[in-house]
This record gives C-alpha cells, structure tokens and sequence, in this order.
C-alpha cells in the first residue's frame, strides 16, 4: 500500500494531541510511545520521497567537434 500525505497528516495530528492510537485507512494502530510515532512518520515521509524520485530523469548530452563555424 503506497503512503499518502494524508497517511502523514493522521501522524502529525496524532504528535500534536498526545494520542498514541492512529488510525491509517482501515487499519488501527497503537504506538508505544510518541518516539515511535515520530519515527513512523519519518518513515513515511522518507517513503514519499522516494516515490516521487523513483521517475527516471531525462539526460540530453552535446558534443561539438568541429573548430568552429566559417
């Protein structure tokens, strides 16, 4: 299942208010401890990241090996 921002969102209001129980799609998880939900959230947003650099990139190369224009 790809990670959302909104997944993110659901973490980052969880942080805020204290709570340790979240509630991503139809799953329902409960954290240890605040560090653990900060570090999941770090996850997810490392996850992100690397979905969006995954596209590859488009290289265009010039090459000139003439002595110049007459």
């Amino acid at each position: 299942m790809p990670v959302t921002q909104s997944d993110i969102d659901a973490l980052n209001s969880a942080i805020a208010s204290g709570e340790r129980r979240v509630t991503l799609g139809s799953q329902s998880i409960t954290y240890a401890s605040i560090a653990e939900l900060i570090q999941a959230r770090d996850d997810m947003r490392r996850q992100i990241t690397e979905q969006s650099i995954t596209a590859p990139r488009r290289r265009t190369l010039l090459y000139y090996g003439g002595r110049g224009y007459q």
